[in-house]
């Protein structure tokens, strides 16, 4: 992997700017069993990452075509919020120093979650974090989901700086392999899945947490 000068640092939101993934599998978990399915662990995790549309088809795959979507998501929702503190999701931490480190070093920021507009500007605003990423790209405003470069594509093209030229800071699988496709340098901050072989071979860098990510950035600018 060519390593070149960092420009701009794209993040994905759950997972990493939030703390959110192990309340949104607990939400969908309890979802599903309510309707009478089972989720796996795997199934659940095969989730995490992916936009609605894909993890829509995830579902249907594995639970069969009558399974109730829009049920599922609808109850996922709504345990979401039961199991969300009243503080709002929690922010995993080494955000925000992260973020003053990149502005000290005038690094360009990016969001490219798969989460839906709505919900990503209301938890950034939540947090006072909207403001400080100059472009937001979410999951309903591109072709296709992670694993596919779109996002992250999109994103670089409206920082106004080339694709070698940017960090993305991810925990999923299909984000690492959607910034790898898109000739980024992914940085992986592992949350609820350790890497396996591929992806630690796709990834730049594994970091244990944010503020791993942040020497590895350092060290790139």
């Amino acid at each position: 992997m060519q390593v070149t000068s960092v420009k701009a640092a794209i993040f994905d939101m759950d997972g990493v700017i939030l703390d959110s993934q192990g309340l949104a599998t607990r939400a969908w978990s309890r979802a599903v069993a309510d309707l009478g399915y089972r989720l796996t662990e795997e199934l659940n995790l095969e989730l995490v990452g992916r936009n609605v549309p894909d993890s829509n088809a995830i579902l249907c795959r594995a639970l069969g075509p009558e399974f109730p979507l829009e049920a599922a998501r609808r109850a996922a929702r709504e345990f979401f919020v039961a199991l969300t503190p009243a503080t709002g999701v929690p922010l995993k931490p080494g955000v925000e120093s992260l973020l003053d480190f990149l502005e000290s070093k005038g690094v360009r920021k990016a969001v490219a979650t798969s989460t839906p507009r709505p919900a990503c500007v209301r938890h950034l605003q939540h947090w006072k974090l909207l403001d400080r990423f100059s472009v937001v790209v979410c999951g309903d405003e591109v072709p296709s989901g992670k694993p596919a470069p779109d996002i992250f594509l999109q994103a670089a093209r409206l920082l106004n700086v080339q694709p070698a030229e940017c960090v993305v800071i991810e925990d999923s699988f299909a984000g690492i392999r959607a910034a790898h496709a898109a000739g980024m340098l992914p940085i992986m901050v592992p949350d609820l899945k350790a890497p396996d072989d591929e992806i630690r071979a796709l990834a730049y860098r594994v970091v244990p947490n944010l503020d791993g990510a942040r020497q590895v950035i350092a060290a790139l600018i």
